[in-house]
């Protein structure tokens, strides 16, 4: 029987040893023992899942960051040939023999001028190999008589073949070789993958808008077909621009040349005008550069000439030429648009640089039209113009340029005038208000009864 205390209630059962054990809570209005909630371990788990696959996107993404920058290569690329697709599938062609061929001619045209170009620069080089000992003989002769110094030839190429700076160069090179050419196969590569890309996107057009407007709703199809459509516009805008611009360097560049009696001075000045509105960034150096090296077999003073001709062309072309033409083909301010080319280089580089100006004008045409708009008022502030304050009269600097403008003696003369019209205004005015106020004679305008009587009958 259990040990009970003066209240009923049992009484608290001792240890053998003596010590009591804690007292249980009562059942009703149980206190729960402090835990961990249930919805802590699973939010734990969410957590450590969200950042896994958040690292395993952000390393996907730095993996196939060169693959991303093909594709929106080959599809600006495709925006620009689109419209010739379009054209020739409009004749019947079909769409994917239409972009074979558009294709086959720009490489057609690419190829020549690489075999051209090659050939001419191979030829050069060739020359500038079997006149190096005349160019070293005369630069000795000239330094010989300026610092009046003994230097010879023989010495010279002796101590260049024997010196160590030519064999760690030529050691560097041997081991260069293997990193250029993986270069150079990774670079025909890349091209490889923007031709396919672009071809797919240019002869299946139809489809992909298909493919990507089935999963939206109408509403929404309209506004994908005319952004579409605008950034066909707007591309095919910075090509015309592009080539425009390639036209006027290359005429600017081949009346230099010619100028200088350089060789091959057609073929030079394609070179400049396609190299340096085509590659970005480092386009204007690489087709400034050729030119030069060609112009330093005719006459060393002559690549000076070529430098500087291509730094102010170039100073020109980007602050005066570039944004007007922009802005007219692409229809872009040319802030806007050398905003664009600085932003766009920031952000990817060279690609960037290429495909900012037409990016920024699809956005700004395709957000144009969610842009209400309003009548300006016709305020001449809108233009510039200054009001002047106060209605009353001419502004402070209005007149004291009248007040410096005249003569002696002038102003006194106008102040008699203006005295002599104001006392004449004020006699003028008293006699207006005395005829107002004098009062009118009944007998001239009284008629008599009599001769109202005889006119009424």
């Amino acid at each position: 029987m259990a040990v009970t205390d003066e209240t009923g209630h049992d009484a608290p059962q001792t240890s053998p040893t003596g010590a009591t054990p804690p007292t249980r809570p009562p059942a009703d209005g149980a206190v729960p023992r402090p835990g961990m909630p249930r919805w802590l371990p699973r939010a734990m788990v969410l957590a450590l899942a969200l950042v896994a696959v958040f690292q395993l996107g952000s390393w996907a993404f730095h993996q196939l960051i060169g693959l991303l920058i093909n594709i929106l290569i080959a599809f600006f690329l495709a925006l620009a040939i689109e419209p010739a697709v379009s054209r020739m599938a409009a004749f019947g062609m079909r769409r994917g023999l239409a972009t074979f061929l558009v294709f086959l001619g720009l490489l057609i045209v690419c190829a020549g001028f690489i075999t051209l170009l090659g050939s001419m620069l191979a030829g050069q080089i060739i020359k500038m190999i079997e006149d190096f000992p005349d160019y070293l003989d005369s630069v000795i002769n000239w330094v010989n008589g300026h610092f009046h110094t003994d230097l010879r030839r023989v010495d010279i190429q002796e101590g260049l073949l024997h010196s160590d700076w030519l064999r760690k160069y030529v050691q560097n090179s041997a081991t260069g070789v293997l990193d250029v050419s993986t270069q150079v196969l990774g670079g025909l590569f890349q091209l490889l993958t923007i031709g396919l890309f672009s071809f797919y996107f240019a002869a299946d057009g139809p489809r992909l808008r298909r493919a990507l407007c089935s999963v939206l709703p109408p509403a929404r199809q309209v506004e994908v077909l005319r952004a579409w459509e605008i950034a066909v516009d707007k591309t095919g805008g910075y090509i015309y621009s592009r080539g425009l611009m390639a036209l006027v360097s290359g005429v600017a560049h081949y009346i230099l040349l010619q100028a200088l009696g350089i060789p091959y001075a057609p073929v030079l000045a394609v070179w400049v005008g396609l190299v340096s509105q085509f590659i970005p960034t480092i386009g204007t150096y690489l087709a400034g550069a050729l030119p030069m090296l060609i112009a330093f077999t005719v006459n060393p003073w002559y690549a000076l000439w070529v430098l500087i001709f291509v730094v102010v062309y170039q100073q020109f072309e980007n602050y005066m030429l570039q944004p007007k033409l922009t802005a007219k083909t692409v229809d872009i301010h040319p802030a806007v648009a050398f905003g664009s080319v600085i932003a766009g280089t920031a952000l990817l580089g060279a690609v960037g640089a290429l495909i900012s100006i037409p990016a920024v004008a699809t956005l700004q045409a395709f957000l144009g039209a969610y842009v209400k708009r309003y009548d300006v008022t016709d305020d001449p502030r809108v233009q510039g113009h200054r009001t002047t304050r106060g209605a009353g009269g001419p502004g402070l600097l209005t007149r004291a340029r009248g007040l410096w403008g005249r003569r002696p003696g002038e102003g006194a003369a106008e102040l008699t005038e203006a005295d002599a019209a104001g006392t004449t205004d004020a006699t003028d005015s008293t006699d207006s208000g005395r005829a107002h106020s004098r009062p009118t004679d009944p007998e001239a305008t009284d008629s008599e009864p009599g001769d109202s009587g005889e006119s009424s009958s």
